[in-house]
């Protein structure tokens, strides 16, 4: 049966950390303000403000990532304790915490844009080079992200992630070595620009 195809992005997916180590699931709770007004979807890229504080991260070639959002939870005044896909942004409460995906050797599935929701696909040749975010809104029916990488990839060092490697099932027929989904990794601060995981910003945040 074959691979089904990848008609929209769909943000970073975990799938496993760097040299094949299993990732289990694990999460880090960080709290968002109360009446946050952002929606931050399920794969959506998210950073800790100043105030220690989760907000999403809109950044496309200089992003300063902590992780990625998987979930969130807050005691909703009707309902108590809710647990939901994502945070929808303007929620009253004072113990909204997010569930992130925060380990700096975390390596993701995500698709391959044209600009901003149009599927394409890089040539196998892209592996090794870096890559744009494309930072499309998410669903609020399905709670997904909708975060993908642009199709023109180089070598240029402040860019956000590296694609380390093809996901082979969704290459395209008829395109040898073309592929509509990719394995990124968070690329390393570089001194002197913004760009890289917090959690390895010598400088802080």
């Amino acid at each position: 049966m074959a691979y089904p195809a990848v008609t929209a992005p769909y943000g970073l997916l975990p799938i496993n950390l760097i040299g094949g180590q299993v990732f289990a699931g694990a999460t880090r709770q960080i709290p968002i303000a109360s009446n946050s007004a952002t929606a931050i979807f399920y794969g959506d890229i998210v950073k800790l403000a100043n105030t220690g504080l989760l907000v999403q991260d809109t950044g496309t070639d200089a992003a300063t990532p902590v992780g990625v959002l998987l979930g969130c939870s807050y005691t909703d005044p009707v309902y108590g304790k809710t647990f939901r896909q994502y945070y929808p942004g303007a929620v009253n409460a004072s113990d909204i915490v997010a569930f992130v995906s925060d380990d700096p050797d975390q390596l993701f599935k995500v698709a391959v844009v044209s600009g901003t929701t149009v599927v394409t696909y890089v040539n196998r040749t892209s592996v090794g080079n870096n890559a744009v975010l494309v930072q499309n809104l998410g669903s609020t029916v399905t709670g997904n992200s909708a975060v993908a990488i642009i199709d023109a990839t180089n070598t240029t060092n402040t860019w956000p992630v590296r694609i380390i490697d093809v996901i082979p099932e969704t290459a395209i027929a008829g395109y040898p070595g073309s592929y509509t989904e990719v394995i990124v990794k968070w690329n390393e601060p570089t001194t002197g620009a913004a760009g890289g995981h917090q959690y390895r910003q010598a400088t802080g945040i």
